[in-house]
């Protein structure tokens, strides 16, 4: 039985994780539970799952929860240093990254450091840090597996595959909501209408950012440092029914692809039980419901996010660091309806040409980096 700790568990992956570790109580055990402000579901998460602790990342909710569990014995903490102290705990052995955002880097680098297993949810950990999160977990021998279902559909292509060189990998888009929308039409869209995500049920941020293409984007990058992959091995493609979740192609010219039913507790699952597959009732694929399966290039002069991030990858350093930065300002005005949808790609583009460029950053410069592209962005 795997002993877990899940950050970001109130939120869409921390809840479906949860789903996943109630369908096999023999499996895994709930350690720790992490949520940011919302304190109502953490309490009502932590007296169903019976963790040994807690974390609310809101200071002034601490009280609320602390009372709530008392009874239940549960040990409760609050604050970003307490969330980035309690993956060490001795008991836990799985650290599955749920949390939104740059605010997921720290606590998964603490965590390598500790020597837990790690299933990444938190994409941005390796865009803002790839190349630090990477050497790091090499160094510490820790496994990092992948929760997006892009990159699990990868891992998933490439058992038994290790000894052969990738040629390519293809990464699939939705589209989203917009797909094959005009310049013009997105000038003047809501976020109720980016929110409507044809395929997938997820969080508003990352609803935004396929809204926008930046999550692929963002994908592209994360591969780039879980498969050890130069930027020209990466290709983007547009599928809009979701079946295939992504492709690897081999020297020889073969593929892999892995399919299935949009469902993000498959990939969750495969993470959280690997290297075995654990039996599941979700929703079996029907080839009769989906005669076609169709493809085609995404539009990379509308949807600019795109078009920076492969920008951002091909430029390193701390370059996808100020553009993941300046994204999550930019989405949060988006949402909070104070700029339009198309000014999203326009202020990353003058974040990233505004903030001093550092070819080989350290952790502290990461730091500093995501500080000062916050702030570049919230004065734009």
């Amino acid at each position: 039985m795997k002993k877990i700790a899940i950050l970001g568990s109130t939120g869409s992956i921390g809840t479906q994780a949860l789903d996943v570790v109630q369908s096999n109580p023999d499996h895994f055990s709930v350690e720790v539970l992490t949520a940011h402000s919302n304190a109502d579901l953490l309490i009502e998460q932590a007296k169903k799952f019976k963790p040994n602790a807690v974390v609310i990342g809101d200071e002034s909710k601490y009280q609320i929860v602390k009372d709530a569990l008392w009874i239940d014995d549960i040990k409760v903490y609050a604050g970003q240093e307490a969330l980035e102290q309690i993956v060490e705990s001795t008991e836990i052995e799985l650290v599955l990254t749920a949390l939104v955002g740059a605010a997921g880097l720290k606590p998964t680098v603490n965590a390598i450091q500790a020597g837990k297993t790690i299933a990444l949810a938190n994409k941005e950990t390796l865009v803002v840090a790839g190349d630090l999160v990477t050497a790091l977990a090499k160094s510490k021998a820790v496994n990092i597996y992948p929760v997006d279902s892009e990159h699990s559909a990868i891992f998933q292509c490439l058992a038994g595959e290790w000894h052969n060189p990738i040629e390519k990998i293809i990464l699939t888009a939705s589209g989203g909501p917009f797909r094959g929308k005009t310049k013009e039409f997105l000038s003047t869209v809501t976020k109720a209408q980016a929110l409507k995500h044809p395929n997938w049920t997820m969080g508003a941020k990352i609803t935004i950012d396929s809204a926008s293409l930046m999550n692929k984007g963002l994908e592209v990058i994360e591969a780039k440092w879980l498969f050890n992959l130069k930027p020209s091995q990466i290709e983007v493609i547009v599928h809009p029914q979701s079946i295939i979740h992504s492709i690897v192609q081999f020297q020889d010219g073969s593929m892999k692809a892995q399919m299935g039913l949009p469902d993000m507790k498959l990939p969750i699952q495969y993470a959280m039980g690997y290297p075995n597959r654990l039996p599941s009732d979700f929703p079996r694929f029907d080839f009769t419901k989906y005669p076609q399966l169709t493809f085609e290039q995404p539009d990379t002069s509308t949807f600019r996010c795109l078009s920076l991030a492969f920008e951002a990858m091909e430029r390193g350093g701390n370059m996808p660091c100020i553009m993941n930065a300046a994204n999550e300002i930019a989405v949060a005005k988006f949402l909070n309806d104070e700029i339009g949808f198309l000014e999203i790609p326009d202020m990353i583009e003058k974040a990233m040409n505004t903030i001093d460029y550092v070819a080989t950053p350290t952790l502290d410069d990461y730091i500093a980096t995501d500080f000062a592209a916050r702030e570049c962005a919230v004065a734009l």
